[in-house]
């Protein structure tokens, strides 16, 4: 899938930065706000920007390598979530309520039939979840190619109907081992400081997660860095379908809102394709996840929060709307010296 993912505009930042230092503050005052304000702007294209109709992603699938070991959960756990999900019982469900975000759950390729659900996408590539990257590649091209066509669909229809800023999240037992090798590929981070330990895997299960993990490379020893390959190899299709959806959110200039680990192995691949799909990405937590350093480190950015989260769903992106929208209402609403009729620095 090609998706042309062109920057962000940069013709308003003079006046943009000129509002943001002549607001009632000491020059710099509110920090990172100020830097997002600006991004906002940049991205909406405004100087007074809207981030209407917030909405969260949660992309579900299943990892044939799950069936191995990689994860203290069985894959049955999966399809057990997404129910909650649908429920609203989990902890994303809880945080967007908090947080006024619509939340959408899409089966990407679960190893379950839910049936037509409210509250629920099909857009299932593999019935059964992907193949084995320890026997082979995880995907073929073709299920790659429409799991990313799947994702940037399901943002074009959220766009077309009034979300100007959309978040992601995540559900697939496996996952951090999917995400763990997308990142040493991709990085070039050892593979030690790439894994960690999940759903809580103790040292004998982060040993043999390792190991299995170090089998998967090896049997793929004419290995490139092309990136769809890298991808459909070792990806999740819940992973590629993020892909294609934040590739097209930042074509169509919404703010996208990257959780933590798994988001970030998504992220990652995008911003491989599309370097200008930082432009429109708010890294909104640093995950407890050891390789989520080296996926900020290699992309060159620095998360909003850290809060030692773990959990994924895309609970760190739900809880940082919160400044995210704080950074723009006082780009719009604070008064400016003038305005307030408050004397300037001398």
């Amino acid at each position: 899938m090609e998706l042309a993912v062109f920057p962000a505009d940069r013709s308003l930042d003079v006046a943009l930065r000129r509002k943001i230092d002549n607001k009632t503050k000491p020059l710099g005052a509110l920090g990172r706000l100020e830097e997002l304000a600006l991004q906002i702007g940049r991205v909406r294209g405004s100087l007074t920007p809207t981030l209407n109709q917030p909405h969260l992603v949660v992309f579900a699938g299943d990892h044939g390598a799950a069936k191995a070991g990689i994860s203290a959960y069985p894959q049955e756990v999966t399809w057990q979530m997404v129910e909650n999900f649908l429920a609203g019982g989990a902890a994303i469900n809880v945080f967007a309520r908090t947080n006024g975000i619509a939340l959408t759950v899409v089966d990407a390729g679960v190893a379950h039939d839910f049936g037509i659900r409210e509250n629920l996408v099909d857009a299932k590539v593999g019935a059964g979840g992907t193949a084995s990257y320890l026997d082979g590649a995880a995907m073929t091209p073709e299920q790659c190619d429409l799991a990313m066509v799947r994702g940037a669909k399901i943002v074009a229809q959220l766009a077309s109907a009034g979300c100007e800023v959309v978040g992601f999240g995540e559900m697939g037992i496996g996952n951090t081992a999917s995400a763990a090798l997308l990142t040493h590929c991709l990085t070039g981070a050892p593979l030690a400081d790439c894994v960690g330990r999940g759903t809580g895997l103790d040292d004998a299960g982060l040993a043999k997660k390792t190991a299995l993990l170090q089998q998967a490379l090896a049997i793929w020893p004419e290995r490139n860095d092309e990136l769809t390959a890298v991808l459909a190899r070792y990806g999740g299709f819940e992973i590629a379908m993020m892909t294609g959806a934040m590739l097209a959110a930042a074509k169509l200039r919404l703010l996208v809102l990257v959780d933590g680990f798994i988001c970030g192995a998504a992220a990652l691949v995008a911003a491989r394709i599309a370097p200008a799909f930082l432009d429109y990405a708010v890294f909104c937590h640093a995950s407890a996840e050891a390789g989520h350093r080296a996926q900020l480190a290699a992309l060159g950015v620095t998360p909003l929060v850290s809060l030692d989260l773990r959990l994924g769903e895309g609970t760190g992106a739900a809880l940082a709307w919160p400044l995210v929208r704080a950074a723009c209402a006082f780009l719009n609403e604070m008064a400016s010296f003038e305005s307030a009729g408050v004397a300037e620095k001398l």
